[in-house]
């Protein structure tokens, strides 16, 4: 599967963004689903996950409620709604694919085998 996250921009401290990560090929519905964050000087890290079916969902601690991961298996597409968005926040984010069988959420990034190109989030203060 071919991942194209897009979405990112400029937003000021308690603003709102929705990235959309669109997939290509066949069976996206057999894909486990995450986003990552990776900030300047920083190593990546995971931000939310999500299986297959989209029952199950798994989110960093720093979310701390203000970001909620969706997708959609018809439209193959991933989301990563996002709200009251603090300059922490800024990073360049990427959507990441994994084969699975079952209900799994993964937060390891070396789980995922597909990688989107990023889009970058910038919040200002």
């Amino acid at each position: 599967v071919q991942l194209q996250a897009s979405g990112g921009g400029l937003v000021q401290t308690g603003g709102s963004l929705r990235l959309s990560c669109a997939a290509s090929g066949r069976h996206f519905d057999n894909y486990a689903m995450g986003w990552f964050r990776q900030a300047p000087g920083k190593e990546r890290a995971f931000v939310a996950g999500i299986n297959r079916s989209g029952s199950n969902t798994k989110y960093a601690d720093f979310v701390k409620g203000r970001f909620t991961i969706a997708r959609d298996n018809h439209e193959n597409t991933l989301y990563l709604h996002m709200n009251n968005l603090e300059p922490e926040d800024t990073a360049v984010y990427y959507c990441a694919a994994t084969w699975d069988h079952g209900r799994a959420v993964y937060s390891d990034q070396y789980a995922y085998n597909n990688w989107g190109q990023g889009t970058q989030v910038t919040v200002s203060s």
